[in-house]
């Protein structure tokens, strides 16, 4: 048993030195991400594996008391090895006599959640807040990060931003025009360039509502591949008012929300988006092309496979020469789940009617707290290639309010071996967090019983340095 020191002096120096930890640690939010602990048999010879979860369900207080498990942390994406999640009005910074609510963008690490600490946005050299001014983060096919803030119905065009990853600063890529039709705009998404050097890019976005039956308008903005010029991407118009719904009884698209564009077949059309998903509170995705028309509809799936209580979100990806498609199967109380995404393989012809169920994730829930009616599910994809040659996809799942979790999905996946030590969990509940500093400090202090894993540095006796290493552990530091 490692020994802690008796001498007074050391004693009285230590506790003002641990009070002084306390009172530093007493707003501090770190980031602990394990697995989900759950086994995913293999379907038609492919592996999913969870790579960790940062949740209600999982991860306890490091969860619940990170400035991400917040109403206003409200869309998340990743891009190479970063998850980049989005929070407005977190913190007030004072500049000259103005206030401002700062919107900040809290960063993880796509292999193992460690937290890669946060990025202060800022616009002209000076905080960035609007409000919701991070409703939308997404990015696109070139490694560019945007930022899109929610507008109002008297709000006549949408800034849309790049992100510099390194500095927090943003750049003004275009302003998108509503043209006639100004109403209100949340959620985008982004195919191709949006730079245009690289290849064409394609913004769309969908007329939200605070209340049913919403309305029918549909936004989409067109940039040629080698130009500057931003169009609008319906035959020079910037919006078209669709006729066609599913349930045929709808009339408009309701309450937040959410589009996904479809890639191309081939290289000519790959970036072009001339079909997409739309999903909102009242409905299940229906893809649709250019025109309006709707291509397909959830009709004819089995009531098992339908979305329970009105989630939004999806996206696709193809593994291995065959296509899935995944989408939010419950919100937060989702017949007695929480927040958990379908993936399926679709039907013949590329159809909903026929999917194939592989997977719930996470088999048990992310949480089931409501989060204040954000709906919003976010997804995100990446594919790359194995050690032997084989296609791998990173999926990434958000849900505002209840947690986050990356997956693996492949022939030859592996959820990373646990710590079975886990340096820093002094209490023995199974997670990192403040907790573990309380004990730790009430074990220098003599107030709890000494344990080995209180010796967090493996450097001697219990002290002070115990407790510097266990915050750099909650830091991310190491």
């Amino acid at each position: 048993m490692p020994e802690i020191s008796h001498n007074p002096k050391k004693l009285s120096l230590m506790k003002k030195t641990l009070l002084a930890l306390a009172l530093g640690l007493a707003a501090f939010t770190g980031a602990w991400a394990g697995t989900d602990g759950q086994t995913y048999e293999p379907v038609n010879g492919i592996k999913i594996a969870n790579q960790w979860i940062f949740d209600r369900v999982h991860s306890g207080s490091a969860y619940t008391s990170n400035p991400i498990c917040n109403t206003y942390a409200r869309t998340a994406t990743m891009i190479g090895d970063v998850v980049y999640v989005g929070r407005s009005n977190e913190k007030l910074a004072i500049v000259g006599t103005d206030s401002i609510d700062q919107c900040v963008l809290h960063r993880f690490s796509v292999k193992d959640g460690a937290y890669l600490g946060p990025l202060d946005l800022t616009l002209d050299g000076r905080p960035y807040g609007t409000f919701l001014g991070a409703t939308s983060v997404a990015r696109d096919d070139f490694g560019h990060l945007i930022i899109a803030p929610m507008t109002s119905n008297v709000v006549v065009k949408i800034p849309i931003y790049t992100v510099n990853t390194e500095t927090g600063e943003l750049t003004l890529v275009t302003e998108m025009q509503k043209g006639d039709a100004p109403q209100r705009t949340d959620y985008i998404d982004v195919m191709g360039d949006i730079t245009g050097e690289k290849a064409e890019c394609n913004i769309m976005t969908v007329a939200g509502s605070t209340a049913d039956p919403g309305f029918a308008t549909v936004y989409r903005w067109h940039l040629n591949q080698g130009e500057t010029y931003w169009e609008g991407g319906f035959e020079g118009d910037p919006y078209i008012d669709f006729t066609s719904f599913y349930p045929e009884t709808k009339t408009g698209f309701s309450l937040a929300p959410v589009i996904k564009m479809v890639y191309g077949e081939d290289e000519e059309t790959y970036y072009s988006g001339e079909l997409f998903y739309i999903d909102c509170f009242d409905g299940n995705p229906v893809l649709y092309s250019i025109d309006g028309t709707i291509i397909d509809t959830f009709e004819f799936v089995e009531d098992a496979l339908r979305p329970k209580n009105a989630p939004n979100g999806m996206t696709e990806f193809t593994l291995d020469g065959r296509n899935f498609f995944v989408y939010v199967k419950s919100d937060m109380n989702g017949d007695g789940h929480g927040c958990q995404a379908n993936i399926c393989e679709m039907g013949e012809g590329l159809t909903f009617e026929g999917m194939t169920k592989y997977w719930q994730v996470p088999a048990d829930s992310i949480g089931k707290v409501n989060d204040t009616g954000l709906r919003v599910h976010c997804f995100a994809v990446d594919k790359t290639v194995d050690a032997e040659g084989n296609e791998e996809v990173t999926l990434l799942t958000f849900k505002a309010y209840n947690g986050m979790a990356v997956y693996k999905i492949g022939k030859n996946v592996t959820t990373p071996d646990p710590d079975p030590e886990m340096p820093g969990d002094v209490n023995g509940d199974g997670k990192v967090d403040v907790d573990d500093v309380n004990t730790l400090i009430n074990i220098l202090l003599g107030k709890a019983p000494e344990s080995p894993a209180a010796n967090v540095d493996k450097q001697g006796g219990i002290d002070v340095q115990d407790v510097n290493t266990l915050t750099n552990i909650l830091l991310g530091k190491v």
